[in-house]
């Protein structure tokens, strides 16, 4: 009788001459992550809430709407200009249980600590999580913590969990977006992965470039309050703009048109990103999203965005064209010079591990 990894690998969809490549998109966001997922993960466990392809998954327990999500934070260094790991992690989990329309409950969270980390490393990460669940409102009720070996973990990972409750009768899925709808941004893009970059290397800038790493939940839940008809929610994380306009269009078969001219990109940003050599559509953020809705909701939810924000203001960068019943639309931006450019995939990962 063969041996469990021998039976899997003659029915594993992905060859095994393609590993190698993979698994060195360790950071999410590349078309080799993408395919892994695609090709390998999300059909070992197919179901209706991973078919949405959202950020998490929605269900209903006794009448009552629930929102459930899980991701992983890697980051180095574990404190950067405008945040930590600790802030990372938390908020990241709001944010994903706030584009699913949800407001944050409860999270649990695994901290997988490397040997001979400083307590007092530990102590200012477990004080910068309880500041931003008490700033989110969302409980850290249950949790795990492992150690590894000196040199395995980078100083510490940190895994969570999030519960919320959906308290509309929306359907926010990408599944949802719609002909005519329009593309909200709520702020400038770049300025987390340039953070990271900047503070890794040891880069000085003019102006010191600071993630925008942020709760979310509030604006999603003044949306929600003032009945606009949201379609479709989404952090740019891991992947930036480019990737998850891309996302939504291959999970919904929307054909996407951006505007170039009309994605807010701070000065130090866009100079960081021409000097190492990035596109700022593809780079990650941590306290910004797109929104899809339609037409007639457009300027109030600009201003409703704009209340929250303190030094950028959402926009308008762009509406869906069409939609198939098919998968995989495309995502297309006309440039500075009025040429239409489709936007496409990284082949590997960008920035990795930074979020």
């Amino acid at each position: 009788m063969p041996e469990a990894n021998e039976q899997f690998n003659l029915s594993c969809p992905i060859p095994i001459s393609d590993y190698p490549n993979i698994l060195l998109a360790h950071g999410g966001g590349g078309k080799l992550m993408h395919q892994l997922l695609e090709k390998l993960i999300l059909p070992s466990f197919d179901n209706a809430q991973l078919e949405s392809r959202h950020d998490g998954a929605v269900f209903d327990i006794g009448g009552q709407r629930i929102a459930f999500t899980t991701d992983s934070y890697v980051v180095k260094p574990l404190f950067f200009p405008g945040g930590d790991i600790g802030a990372l992690a938390v908020n990241g989990t709001v944010n994903d249980l706030a584009m699913c329309g949800a407001r944050p409950k409860y999270m649990s969270a695994g901290l997988i600590i490397e040997e001979g980390l400083p307590v007092e490393t530990l102590w200012r990460i477990l004080k910068t999580m309880k500041q931003a669940a008490n700033s989110a409102g969302i409980s850290l009720v249950t949790g795990d913590t492992k150690v590894v070996e000196r040199g395995k973990g980078d100083g510490i990972f940190i895994n969570t969990a999030g519960i919320g409750l959906i308290e509309h009768d929306l359907d926010i899925r990408p599944v949802s977006v719609r002909p005519g709808d329009v593309v909200i941004l709520s702020g400038d893009i770049g300025r987390h992965g340039m953070a990271i970059m900047a503070s890794r290397e040891n880069l000085s800038f003019q102006s010191k470039i600071e993630s925008d790493c942020a709760a979310l939940n509030s604006v999603v839940q003044n949306l929600l309050d003032e009945k606009i008809q949201i379609h479709c929610l989404r952090d740019l994380t891991r992947g930036g703009l480019a990737t998850s306009l891309i996302e939504i269009a291959e999970t919904s078969g929307a054909d996407i048109v951006i505007d170039e001219t009309k994605i807010p990109v701070r000065q130090d940003v866009a100079a960081a990103c021409e000097i190492l050599g990035f596109d700022p559509l593809y780079v990650a953020n941590e306290g910004r999203f797109i929104c899809f809705i339609p037409q007639q909701y457009m300027a109030r939810t600009v201003e409703v965005i704009d209340k929250h924000a303190t030094d950028t203001k959402s926009a308008a960068i762009g509406r869906v064209e069409s939609v198939t019943t098919k998968q995989n639309g495309l995502v297309s931006m006309i440039t500075r010079i009025g040429s239409t450019r489709l936007i496409d995939m990284l082949s590997g990962e960008q920035l990795p591990r930074i979020c």
